[in-house]
């Protein structure tokens, strides 16, 4: 952070303690959190964009469900000290997950030293923090759950020496150690493109590699932070599969964010040639209005189009809809039925 005396008081928004109030300040603000780090809310500064935004159109509804079991997760998860990409990144999908008995739980803390310009992770320089009951909190959040299958994510951690890749590595073998019968998909940093990084990661006994390559090669910059490339991505996907090939490979891309088809097409034929498995499709939706504004929305029919042109060029199964994320119901997506989206 550039000017700290412009930072707010320090509040405590460590997950689930008794005190967070993040909902207090203000997107795009700066401030101080319970770790004592300066931090950006919702991962980009405050600007004063004001493009109107686009009109939601009628198929762009999330469903909004509740009840005990979405109760329950909720109170897991933050008895646990545990982020969840699911809060965190405000995904549209939270009430449907966990109502279902799912999340995905977010590794390394809710601070990333990244700050892509479509997503609303709080951005800022941990300065190597690491919480080291995060393993056993992670494993035994899991088991109470009784989760089957589960993604651990994580934020980039950019001030780590291997990128975190060693503490990845612990949280998964801890759960499975508690969870031996739980599937884990690891949806993770580049590591910087540090192959080594990658190799410790898919040792570490899941079954599922992702990394997003999020967008277009031509969209790469501005919509993801200059310490990321499509060429980088790519790498991490081609190396992983090539260096285990019995785990299997993820990546995901938005849409809306001004892409053309033929570059959807382009990015489809270079993800096949790293032999990613299985790839999704979503809508981009504009977090705060600090945020890349939505260029298109995508109709569920262009979905179900692009569904098809991943599945022609013999991806094992391409998720494509417009709530989808990359971890959306994720433990269906080897059902090969788009995870039950219609076209409608």
């Amino acid at each position: 952070m550039d000017d700290p005396t412009e930072l707010i008081p320090a509040v405590d928004l460590t997950p689930g303690s008794p005190g967070a109030v993040a909902d207090r300040i203000e997107s795009g603000a700066k401030f101080t959190n319970g770790r004592g780090m300066a931090v950006i809310k919702d991962g980009i500064k405050a600007s004063n964009q004001s493009a109107e935004r686009l009109a939601k159109p009628r198929w762009l509804r999330a469903r909004i469900q509740g009840g005990e079991t979405y109760e329950n997760v909720k109170a897991i998860v933050h008895e646990h000290r545990l982020a969840t990409v699911c809060e965190e990144a405000k995904c549209p999908n939270i009430s449907e997950c966990w109502s279902a008995g799912t999340a995905t739980i977010m590794l390394m803390g809710d601070v990333c030293t990244r700050a892509c310009r479509f997503c609303a992770v709080n951005t800022g320089n941990p300065r190597g923090w690491l919480d080291s009951e995060e393993p056993d909190n992670t494993a035994r959040a899991v088991q109470l759950m009784g989760l089957k299958y589960v993604v651990l994510t994580s934020v980039n951690r950019d001030d780590l020496p291997d990128g975190g890749a060693g503490h990845y590595a612990a949280c998964v073998g801890r759960t499975k150690d508690v969870n031996p019968a739980t599937a884990v998909e690891a949806l993770t940093p580049d590591f910087l493109g540090v192959l080594s990084d990658v190799e410790t990661v898919v040792d570490s006994g899941i079954e599922v590699f992702a990394q997003n390559v999020e967008t277009v090669r031509r969209l790469t910059h501005p919509v993801r932070d200059p310490r990321a490339s499509y060429e980088q991505t790519l790498s991490v996907l081609r190396h992983a599969k090539e260096y285990r090939p019995d785990v299997l490979t993820k990546t995901s891309l938005m849409l809306g964010l001004g892409e053309r088809d033929e570059e959807i097409l382009e990015a489809l034929d270079d993800l096949r040639e790293a032999k990613v498995d299985i790839v999704t499709f979503g809508q981009y939706l504009q977090p705060t209005k600090h945020h890349l504004p939505i260029q298109r929305y995508v109709t569920p029919e262009q979905f179900a189009e692009y569904r098809e042109w991943g599945l022609a060029r013999g991806f094992l199964e391409v998720v494509s809809g417009v709530l989808v994320r990359s971890s959306y119901r994720a433990e269906q997506v080897l059902e090969k039925n788009n995870v039950g989206l219609g076209a409608s």
